[in-house]
């Protein structure tokens, strides 16, 4: 029972501070964009490759969740963008209380997009809000096409599904279809796109989504 009154009291707190942080990003018309995966899974240089393809008419900053490390906020920082280095000190996911102070040190009034790139996990994360308005699962060959299905949860809660590493599947056992299909479990036209890191332009349709996000 206290486990249960811990879980729901986690939850709550970390609810109201996702609606501090929708409020703000409404004040300022910004839109948030959660992106989560597995670690190594290829988020960040997702990110690398969109990036400089939304240069043209946007401004975006970035929030990057970590354990340790600014590794993958230097590769950010690079692209020219704002970025703010999110560590969690060992915690599995983003809380949208830390997304919240994360915020305020971005210069949201000049901004139209923040893309929070989260704590490289395929599990956690799916379960806290952190005030976004869009989802973006990631998921790579190298991980198996198992994922989908042992990790349901990911996969429901995001608005659309980004598979990378496609040049490394003659590598791999990957399924594309089956892979497709446990995705599709929760929502036959959920969008799954196809990536990989040596063809830039396979990453074009992302990079126009979140794009018709910030424009639509």
């Amino acid at each position: 029972m206290k486990v249960e009154v811990l879980k729901k009291s986690l939850l709550e707190s970390n609810e109201n501070a996702a609606q501090l942080s929708r409020a703000l990003l409404d004040e300022h018309g910004v839109v948030a964009v959660n992106i989560m995966g597995g670690a190594g899974c290829g988020k960040t240089t997702l990110l690398e490759h969109t990036i400089p393809q939304l240069a043209s008419g946007l401004s975006v900053a970035v929030l990057e969740g970590d354990v340790a490390t600014t590794k993958d906020a230097d590769r950010i920082a690079a692209l020219g963008v704002p970025v703010v280095q999110l560590l969690t000190e060992g915690g599995c996911h983003l809380t949208a209380s830390l997304v919240e102070h994360g915020l305020r040190r971005l210069p949201l009034a000049s901004l139209d997009l923040v893309l929070i790139e989260n704590v490289g996990n395929p599990i956690c994360p799916a379960s806290f809000n952190l005030g976004e308005h869009r989802r973006l699962a990631v998921l790579s060959v190298t991980e198996g096409d198992d994922k989908p299905a042992k990790y349901p949860l990911l996969f429901k809660v995001a608005d659309r599904v980004v598979i990378t590493k496609t040049d490394l599947l003659e590598a791999t056992d990957f399924d594309m279809d089956q892979a497709a299909t446990d995705i599709r479990v929760w929502g036959a036209d959920k969008p799954i796109d196809s990536t990989s890191a040596k063809e830039p332009s396979s990453m074009r349709p992302v990079a126009e989504w979140l794009r018709g996000l910030c424009t639509g």
